[in-house]
């Protein structure tokens, strides 16, 4: 088996950097890519011209690809400078749409002046201790199977079952407590 002296250069190397550097030389190029099959300059010589004579390839502009003919048409709508000076009386030409736009206006506040506060929570020290142990039951019961089944692999039946039934029963009670018939005057504005 031959093996590469570390001495001596890498023969790929120098192939690859020679592509590399082919490679940066037609990206960075003005003209156009070819196709192999094309003559030079990527486009059929013209009718009147001989296929051997040299023609200088311009590279495309803008105007060559405007199909709808708007290269050389101004802006139809005037700068924001002109229609300040417009608003305030210049000799701006006016615009042909409505003088007012969609941003040329400020908003009304109807509210009383005040900024909304929010009303504070009810306290917790007067909430119902069946409900209070229901909302534990929901939610620790979950968290008690995930710790067991992380840190006490060995729980017996009974346990495990103690607990799925906590969760049932607190559920079903808090199920049983929402409100049974809707309010008519409600319009669910406030949550």
């Amino acid at each position: 088996m031959n093996r590469h002296d570390p001495g001596q250069p890498d023969p790929g190397a120098s192939q690859d950097d020679a592509v590399w550097l082919d490679l940066v030389a037609r990206l960075e190029s003005d003209t156009v890519a070819t196709r192999p099959d094309t003559p030079a300059g990527g486009q059929l010589p013209p009718s009147g011209t001989a296929p051997g004579t040299p023609e200088t390839h311009q590279p495309p502009s803008f105007r060559d690809f405007d199909p709808l003919g708007l290269a050389g048409m101004p802006p139809a709508e005037l700068s924001a400078a002109e229609r300040q000076a417009a608003a305030a009386g210049g000799t701006a030409a006016e615009p042909a749409g409505p003088s007012d736009g969609p941003r040329d206006y400020e908003v009304d506040d109807d509210d009383d002046g005040g900024e909304f506060v929010p009303e504070e929570p009810p306290s917790l020290a007067g909430t119902d201790p069946l409900t209070m142990l229901a909302w534990l039951g929901a939610v620790g019961a979950p968290v008690a199977l995930l710790l067991s089944a992380m840190f006490w692999r060995s729980a017996p039946l009974l346990a495990i079952v103690g607990i799925v039934a906590v969760f049932v029963l607190a559920t079903v009670y808090l199920i049983m407590k929402l409100p049974q018939e809707k309010n008519g005057d409600d319009d669910g504005a406030r949550v």
